[in-house]
């Protein structure tokens, strides 16, 4: 894929912030993304995170993280963090997903992320959400929008943060369940990690409502 020029990741940014923009002139404040990583996999936890983007400032090049590198997605993680009005992140657990199913799990992380940017002063007065019906948020204005992290540069920034917290999570329990290999399919249902599950059994951070038959 061509690299974008400046004035092309300029008009990108411009293109995305149009959900932002409409809520901005009409008078409302801190506007946040919100969007989930690892509801697929069949280990580790499902993580959400939220972003306030500051409208002064334009990081360039944010996109659903699922398409970008994992390089690019690291400098806009690092950039988000610095830049960003307000973010946070949540994640619930395999058990947790087990016990209440992926769904209300996601629900849950999402929630305690808008709990987490209240506690830390920016209670949103608009929450745009990439798809998923959330309620119990408190926050009135609730806009779901189809495929949000391509659309919005606020679910994007909240997508980037929420995927690069997940595979920094199971890079990580690679070392601690050694033999999943978790550092390269960050717990999806690859070919070898399912041959892995055969050879070694689960370990602590599968999913067991996700993997109840392994032939």
């Amino acid at each position: 894929m061509a690299r974008l020029t400046s004035e092309q990741l300029i008009e990108k940014y411009e293109r995305l912030s149009s959900y932002e923009n409409e809520y901005l002139a009409k008078g409302f404040t801190n506007i946040a993304g919100i969007d989930e990583a690892g509801r697929g996999p069949l280990a580790g936890p499902v993580v959400a995170g939220a972003c306030i983007l500051d409208p002064d400032y334009k990081i360039l090049g944010l996109d659903d993280s699922k398409k970008l590198s994992a390089k690019k997605r690291d400098m806009l993680y690092d950039e988000i963090v610095e830049h960003a009005l307000c973010y946070e992140v949540v994640r619930v657990e395999a058990e947790v997903i087990d016990e209440i199913n992926i769904l209300e799990a996601t629900k849950r992380a999402m929630r305690g992320c808008v709990s987490g940017l209240r506690e830390k002063g920016f209670d949103p007065s608009v929450l745009l959400i990439d798809a998923v019906k959330l309620d119990g948020t408190g926050v009135k204005e609730v806009v779901p929008i189809i495929k949000g992290d391509a659309n919005s540069n606020s679910i994007a920034a909240a997508s980037i943060l929420a995927k690069v917290t997940r595979d920094r999570i199971m890079e990580k329990y690679d070392s601690v369940y050694p033999g999943y290999g978790f550092a390269g399919h960050k717990g999806y249902g690859t070919a070898a990690h399912y041959k892995a599950i055969r050879e070694l059994g689960m370990c602590p951070i599968h999913r067991r409502s996700f993997l109840k038959v392994i032939h």
